[in-house]
């Protein structure tokens, strides 16, 4: 009974053994890992040389007792013979491209050179009676660089002068609202959008935002106008996109186009209006970078009923924006400080009273022009 006893209890841990091997190895293993030879004669040293348990052997380096045996009789004491070996299969898939598929396509494309890919498929499929799809048709051209790809040259992004001084340069841009935000009784789809104009110092990344019903020339000037009263004084420069609102495009049978709103404006108040590259956002990086931020941390968690709420909450969120810190704004030794856009802008403020034979003079309102937030926006 004894050892009818001790057998039973070494079947046991054995079993236990493997079921804890197989587990291990089940949800450890990464699929189609391949070892190095330095792993394959180390678990094999672990094995042989100091008698470790091969179930302990195959826990530690996530492989199977039979990888084990296959090393062994691999390994003759050198280095090379436990070498990865090429996968790559000896003999052709049984169902690759025939030889008479390969040089009909080939033949194809050095008679037309210039063929479109579905005319190609076409005409193997009428004249060779090719029956592979077209996926396959494809990556076999792609795969025997049969029509090399042309490379297409990586942009490598320029770098910014961004203005060491506020005042310098402002960046304009206009954001649609979302709808999904509107709760209140949708008579129309279009008589319930709303859009939110942004303008940021480029400088201190402070932003004046509003928003607006229609999205049009006199939303703009009207905004502009705020922005000014809003920051206390006029910029150097207002940066924008090529959009309707904010210039007019010059049309194929005119020689100039006709001279904006804006532009007018800009002229009298002695602002330079500069205009990005077409279809090139990143120009205005800024503002557009601010406009991710509203979405995220503003416009996903937004719901309004009247135009008024809206104006409540943006006015909340504008002054939220200016006052928590930014990653971007460096200090006066250039290293990274988590300021807030008015903590920047009165250090700017102190570094101009210190200095101002080295920065251009700022051109600011009377305190009689200038505005609070709440006296724009006109929220009690």
């Amino acid at each position: 009974m004894s050892n009818n006893l001790k057998n039973s209890k070494t079947k046991g841990i054995e079993i236990l053994k493997i079921i804890l091997y197989n587990s291990s190895v089940r949800y450890q293993k990464m699929k189609g890992m391949r070892y190095t030879a330095r792993q394959k004669r180390k678990a094999l040293q672990l094995w042989q040389d100091e008698n470790e348990d091969i179930f302990k052997v195959c826990s530690r380096f996530k492989c199977t007792e039979r990888s084990l045996w296959r090393w062994k009789a691999l390994y003759d004491g050198t280095l090379e013979s436990l070498e990865n070996k090429s996968s790559r299969p000896l003999t052709p898939h049984p169902n690759s491209h025939t030889i008479e598929e390969k040089t009909a396509i080939i033949n194809l494309f050095k008679k037309k050179p210039d063929i479109s890919y579905n005319e190609a498929f076409g005409i193997l499929r009428a004249k060779n009676a090719y029956k592979r799809s077209y996926g396959g048709f494809y990556n076999f051209i792609l795969k025997n660089n049969i029509r090399p790809h042309k490379l297409v040259e990586k942009y490598i992004p320029q770098p910014y002068e961004t203005p060491e001084m506020l005042g310098v340069k402002w960046q304009m841009d206009v954001k649609y609202v979302p709808v999904v935000c509107y709760k209140g009784v949708m008579i129309h789809y279009d008589d319930n959008k709303y859009y939110q104009y942004t303008m940021i110092d480029e400088a201190t990344r402070e932003r004046f935002l509003y928003p607006y019903k229609e999205h049009n020339i006199q939303s703009t000037l009207d905004f502009v106008k705020r922005a000014i009263a809003y920051f206390g004084y006029a910029p150097a420069i207002i940066q924008t996109d090529n959009g309707s609102e904010f210039t007019n495009i010059k049309k194929p049978n005119q020689k100039e186009p006709k001279i904006h709103a804006l532009d007018i404006l800009l002229n009298k108040l002695n602002i330079r209006h500069q205009l990005i590259r077409a279809y090139t956002p990143r120009q205005n990086g800024k503002v557009e970078r601010s406009h991710r931020s509203d979405q995220e941390s503003f416009y996903n968690h937004l719901k309004f009923k009247t135009y008024n709420e809206l104006k409540k909450k943006m006015m909340a969120w504008n002054i939220t924006y200016n006052n928590r810190p930014h990653s971007s704004l460096r200090n006066r030794e250039g290293k990274r400080v988590w300021w807030s856009p008015l903590e920047k802008r009165a250090d700017l403020l102190n570094l101009l009273e210190e200095k101002k034979e080295e920065f251009d003079k700022v051109r600011f309102l009377k305190k009689e022009k200038c505005k609070t937030i709440r006296q724009i926006y006109k929220v009690a």
